[in-house]
């Protein structure tokens, strides 16, 4: 039966079910040698195998796990946000971000038509900068490309360049996030103003990290190239949802890429927010970044329950989350060039699913959101593998690598695959000793993903499957994976700091305030 959203779904038929089922001991180095478990729990797509098995979970476990997501309208949902339904209750908005890569036939013509003209806009631009016709303003082409964003505007573009270095035959890209001053003017005193392009990536147009940054590479450019505002030369280039503030900034509307409103800002690498990833790649490299992402989409939609691994993935990551107290999640990629994904997963996910409010209105009465972490292996096994181990918190970890690396030698590889391998194995066997220090206890589950390449495709379908993963863990826990209200009382507060003097504040804060130099 599904479940109505107003029925808390810790009350459901299958979440009752599963918090008896996780009152039984279950072993993993029992369960991993039943007659056709590996092959049942290995599922992918045509670039992604994801091999499951090595979970805390037996059938009984997964046949409930699929009726709580029945419960949950998982496929309801996903069918709304496919159509266009504004399941963004709290912003009342649509959920666009997979129409991006295959607008779908559900939604209106006018809507596809004007997603299709925005990634047009944006790919003529990155093509022009890429074959030198789009010139600076001593008539150079542009060698640099430096993208001023924070969060969405920065992390997804930046872990995709990184990622698909492989492919990056453009100019070369430069990220700036942080307000901290040093890392951009650091990064300008390499960089030749002629020839170099900056991107104001704000949705709004008024995050005052961005809008800092901005201003002061702005400077930069009228001290370099002795020109007047600069923002109205071909050195600047905005992306935004609000065409009117970047306009007021000084921005040509010919300068101007947008996206909508339902895009939100961690799922914006797949619209003009991407540019610099096709101005890294090309268009053909966006292009299959995208289509990669809408072949996840298809098997999600489309995949019978029991083989769909994003629904999987997400069902799974419930089950430790609330039923067998397992509140933190490891992602180990194998693979130094996603040495950002786990930046942009950590954003992905617990912006996404932080939440303690439910979509009713009410306080959530189970716990939502794990903390994600991590770090690419090798290096993690020498930091905090230890904890995994050998702690007293159980991390079940998500491990990723690449059947094939051309990037790499056959040697490099193959002891690169071998230690994720041996990671997964021992997570799962452990080792008894007498000494208390030489014991693993074994036992810890893990998922081990494999891209045959990394790939503009690949790195696609790798995306989409964790954000449909997100999705179906939000869609569980009944709440809006779409918004992020959090983030907006610090900035709030850090405007009265800056602007209100000590009036107000607790004796805490009025004490650093004076210690930082901020008043007084």
């Amino acid at each position: 039966m599904m479940n109505p959203m107003n029925v808390p779904i810790s009350r459901t038929p299958a979440w009752q079910t599963l918090t008896d089922l996780a009152k039984r001991p279950l072993d993993i180095r029992t369960l991993i040698e039943e007659t056709g478990r590996v092959e049942q729990l290995t599922l992918g797509t045509s670039l992604i195998s994801a091999d499951l098995s090595k979970q805390r979970l037996d059938t009984r476990v997964l046949d409930a796990l699929l009726d709580l997501a029945q419960e949950a309208d998982v496929s309801g949902r996903a069918l709304k946000m496919a159509e266009g339904t504004a399941i963004n209750e709290t912003e009342h908005r649509a959920v666009l971000h997979t129409a991006l890569r295959q607008p779908s036939d559900r939604l209106p013509a006018g809507l596809r038509d004007h997603l299709t003209s925005e990634r047009n806009a944006m790919l003529r631009i990155a093509t022009a900068i890429r074959d030198g016709s789009w010139q600076g303003s001593t008539g150079r082409a542009i060698t640099d490309v430096v993208n001023i964003g924070i969060g969405g505007s920065d992390l997804g573009p930046k872990m995709a360049c990184a990622a698909l270095r492989e492919f990056c035959d453009g100019p070369r890209c430069h990220f700036i996030s942080n307000v901290d001053g040093a890392e951009i003017n650091t990064l300008l005193t390499g960089l030749d103003a002629a020839t170099t392009v900056m991107i104001i990536s704000s949705k709004t147009f008024t995050t005052v990290e961005t809008l800092t940054n901005a201003r002061t590479m702005l400077d930069w450019f009228e001290q370099n190239l002795v020109i007047a505002k600069p923002q109205g030369s071909p050195h600047c280039i905005g992306v935004t949802n609000d065409v009117e503030k970047a306009k007021a900034f000084g921005i040509p509307e010919s300068q101007l890429l947008t996206f909508i409103d339902a895009i939100g800002g961690r799922y914006s690498v797949w619209s003009s927010i991407g540019l610099p990833v096709a101005i890294a790649t090309g268009a053909g490299g966006f292009e299959a970044m995208l289509a990669g992402g809408a072949e996840m989409d298809a098997h999600f939609q489309t995949a019978e329950p029991a083989a769909n691994l994003p629904l999987l993935m997400g069902l799974i990551g419930v089950w430790y989350n609330n039923f067998l107290g397992m509140r933190s999640h490891a992602v180990i990629p194998y693979c130094q060039r996603l040495s950002l994904f786990v930046d942009h997963l950590q954003q992905l996910d617990m912006e996404s699913n932080g939440k303690s409010a439910t979509l009713s209105g009410d306080f959530v009465e189970w716990d939502t959101g794990p903390v994600v972490w991590g770090q690419t292996g090798t290096n993690g096994q020498h930091a905090f593998f230890q904890l995994l181990h050998q702690g007293t918190q159980v991390v079940p970890v998500d491990f990723i690598g690449l059947a094939s690396d051309p990037l790499s030698s056959p040697r490099h590889h193959r002891i690169l695959m071998a230690n994720m391998i041996a990671q997964s194995e021992a997570l799962m066997l452990g080792r008894s000793s007498e000494d208390p220090h030489r014991h693993y206890p074994g036992n810890r589950p893990s998922t081990t993903i494999l891209l045959d390449a990394l790939t503009p495709a690949s790195l696609g379908q790798l995306l989409a499957l964790y954000e449909h993963k997100v999705f179906v863990q939000g869609c569980v826990w009944q709440v809006n994976s779409f918004d992020q209200w959090g983030v907006e009382l610090g900035k709030q507060l850090a405007t009265s700091l800056l602007e209100d003097g000590q009036a107000g504040h607790d004796p805490s804060t009025t004490a650093l305030m004076k210690k930082t130099g901020l008043h007084g």
